[in-house]
């Protein structure tokens, strides 16, 4: 078995998280959970209040032999709105903010190097406010929530249309 590090990223909704990263050679998973919050073994339903102060979010387990951490930074980058503290497109309050959740100093210094250049390139013109946090335990969301957009993809697809990440994407990313 080839070495393997994680890589957890909270970007709104979980389920818009996962298929993005999870069709690249090299990721070996990509689970949907919580983090950063004070509540032992949440539920999606506690999480959802918002007062729990964890974050949805995504654990990917790669292989750095195939795919590097700065490629799975930048694909991050290129899912969410860097400038919204509230949540990330139609989803709203902390438990949606955008966040890196870094595993050891490599991650850190890649990542603030990486905010770094984001805010250099003059993409936005609003501060990019994405915070870069230690990582804290993650919990698995419930059964139901992994691998969502295979499992109900008209659920998802739907989902994702009246989110407008999608169209923001294309707007900022794909110019």
């Amino acid at each position: 078995m080839s070495n393997t590090n994680k890589a957890t990223f909270a970007g709104g909704c979980f389920w818009c998280m996962v298929k993005p990263f999870d069709q690249w050679d090299g990721v070996h998973r990509v689970i949907s959970g919580y983090t950063g919050g004070k509540l032992e073994n949440p539920t999606y339903v506690e999480v959802k209040k918002g007062d729990t102060g964890h974050y949805e979010a995504v654990e990917i387990t790669y292989d750095p032999a195939i795919i590097s951490y700065e490629t799975i930074l930048d694909l991050f980058w290129k899912q969410i709105d860097p400038t919204d503290d509230g949540g990330q497109f139609q989803d709203r309050g902390d438990q949606y903010r955008a966040a890196i959740f870094y595993h050891d100093k490599e991650q850190q210094a890649i990542a603030e190097t990486s905010k770094q250049e984001l805010e250099k390139s003059g993409k936005f013109l609003k501060p990019i406010v994405t915070e870069i946090l230690p990582a804290a335990v993650f919990y698995p969301a419930e059964d139901y929530h992994q691998d969502f957009y295979k499992k109900s993809a008209k659920e998802y697809e739907e989902d994702r249309a009246k989110s407008g990440r999608d169209e923001f994407i294309a707007e900022v990313w794909e110019k």
